[in-house]
């Protein structure tokens, strides 16, 4: 067969194996894979940290903040296992979102070069915790949860639906302003796709959509295990944007949602169809590049949230909630939410 024939045959075959890849690496079954060999490879000291009951209250014990967790962390894994480990992380996450994943991971090394007091393992981008709840399977129900400083992903399967919220992401430094890796933005489209739907706004537009000069804090959710807000949704209403406007404000919705491996994805861009124009968008703080700032967008079924106020706005918080979804809260039905009231 010519070099050319080969070609010709080649290339269709490599878009089966590509197409066929994707869509094993979007599935459950892949998740569980990814999971069992993780926990085969481990010891039973090792596995006697990552692993727990489902029905474990650690498994709803989350958090974005520096410290010490449940869990086994990359620094305690041989380099044999560690790969297993990144293989679990992907299976959660688009290409997209394990790229920003990973490089929030890194920015650990930033922050201990530049904090050069800080105490011995605050910052570390071993620092990852990798936690199973119950038995891996393709048609039970188990969960998975890995999770650092800036990183927070959690899991739940139930049959072959998967929930994949709270989703966190922070980055500190937001921009990286000195060394070799300056100018790296990993979180900077989540904050210029929301600042260029704030400045398409007309001047009526924006005193509704910009609910306080004074930037918030941090987000309003924080760490909580079960997301709420006060108060009727506040902010400009998708109903009085135009259609340039609505477009904006889904390509910022779109940022979030392409964090997700394909089925949790399509499960956030239905709710976002669901929605329709019933989604409020809130700004608070300056509207300039460099100035604290924080906005949200809220809907009946979920909530985006994003903070650059630390720092000198420079240090940013954003997480994808489920109001009924976070922890397959609705996945595990009525059953689930008595049972851990």
């Amino acid at each position: 067969m010519s070099t050319a024939r080969i070609r010709l045959f080649a290339a269709p075959v490599c878009l089966i194996l590509l197409a066929a890849a994707s869509y094993r690496t979007n599935s459950p079954r892949v998740m569980s894979e990814a999971a069992t060999a993780f926990l085969n490879s481990l010891d039973q000291g090792q596995k006697s940290r990552a692993s727990f009951d489902f029905n474990n209250e650690e498994r709803l014990n989350w958090h974005f903040i520096p410290r010490e967790r449940k869990g086994l962390p990359l620094k305690a894994m041989t380099s044999e296992q560690r790969p297993l480990a990144q293989a679990l992380l992907a299976s959660g996450l688009s290409q997209t979102g394990y790229i920003k994943a990973t490089s929030i991971m890194s920015l650990e090394e930033i922050l201990k070069i530049a904090e050069k007091n800080t105490p011995p393992g605050r910052r570390d981008p071993e620092g990852y915790f990798f936690s199973v709840f119950g038995t891996p399977s393709e048609t039970g129900t188990w969960g998975f949860r890995i999770e650092g400083h800036h990183l927070a992903l959690n899991y739940t399967l139930v049959g072959n639906r998967v929930a994949s919220s709270p989703m966190f992401y922070g980055t500190n430094p937001a921009e990286v302003r000195t060394g070799p890796r300056t100018g790296l933005r990993v979180l900077g489209r989540e904050e210029d796709l929301a600042r260029d739907l704030l400045n398409a706004l007309t001047p009526d537009q924006r005193k509704t959509a910009v609910v306080s000069e004074e930037a918030l804090k941090d987000i309003l959710t924080m760490a909580d295990r079960k997301a709420a807000l006060k108060g009727q949704a506040n902010g400009l209403s998708a109903s009085k944007m135009n259609a340039k406007q609505r477009s904006m404000l889904h390509a910022v919705l779109d940022e979030y949602v392409a964090n997700a491996p394909e089925q949790s994805a399509q499960a956030r861009l239905d709710q976002i169809k669901k929605a329709g124009n019933n989604m409020f968008f809130a700004w608070t703080g300056s509207g300039e590049r460099g100035k604290g700032h924080y906005y949200r967008i809220q809907a009946p079924t979920f909530l985006v949230e994003y903070d650059n106020t630390q720092n000198a706005a420079n240090h940013v918080h954003s997480v994808w909630r489920d109001y009924e979804g976070d922890f397959g809260y609705d996945l595990l039905g009525g059953h689930y939410q008595s049972s851990h009231r």
